[in-house]
């Protein structure tokens, strides 16, 4: 299968100096190019790799990873994201996630299957993507199946200025790892 990198998104730990957030922009720190679950640092982590078609002829790629604790609901990581084709040229965005969870559950219902579910806050970190602010806030709803099923999903919801990167990825291509209760 053809990887294409969609969009990094990354931790950041501390604050954001002018001298990182230069460095950011340039979306540099996405780097994993593999097949399979990015190496989280938790127990349970977090993680997935998801490719996708989307309308109008367009692509991307998109990975993540982390640590969480839901019995404190909190979690962290990195999700990167390549977007390619279509009637835009190529970007890639990398994001922070949490540190809050806003939602989760052992007992969701997605595209008629039962999974875990995480709803946490994204934090753009770096963009190639000129209308694609450092520092606009999103949304991701993570989504894995069990049961032996393979219907995963990660869906991205920007605020303005980086709607262009609202993405849902669903299907067999998408394989995630979120943790149950």
């Amino acid at each position: 299968m053809g990887l294409l990198v969609i969009a990094c998104l990354a931790l950041t730990v501390g604050s954001t100096s002018a001298a990182a957030a230069a460095h950011a922009s340039s979306a540099s720190d996405c780097w994993y190019k593999g097949s399979g679950i990015p190496a989280g640092s938790g127990i349970p982590p977090w993680g997935f790799h998801a490719s996708q078609s989307f309308p109008a002829g367009g692509s991307g790629f998109a990975y993540g990873w982390g640590d969480v604790n839901l019995n404190t609901n909190w979690i962290s990581g990195k999700i990167c994201e390549d977007v390619h084709g279509g009637d835009r040229p190529s970007n890639t965005i990398e994001v922070s996630v949490g540190p809050q969870i806003g939602y989760h559950s052992h007992i969701a219902m997605m595209w008629g299957y039962p999974g875990n579910l995480i709803k946490t806050s994204l934090n753009v970190i770096a963009s190639t993507d000129p209308r694609c602010k450092v520092g606009t806030s999103g949304r991701v709803i993570m989504y894995a199946s069990y049961n032996g099923v393979r219907s995963d999903s990660m869906q991205f919801l920007f605020d303005a200025g980086c709607v262009d990167q609202d993405h849902l990825y669903h299907g067999p291509q998408v394989d995630a790892q979120v943790p149950p209760l």
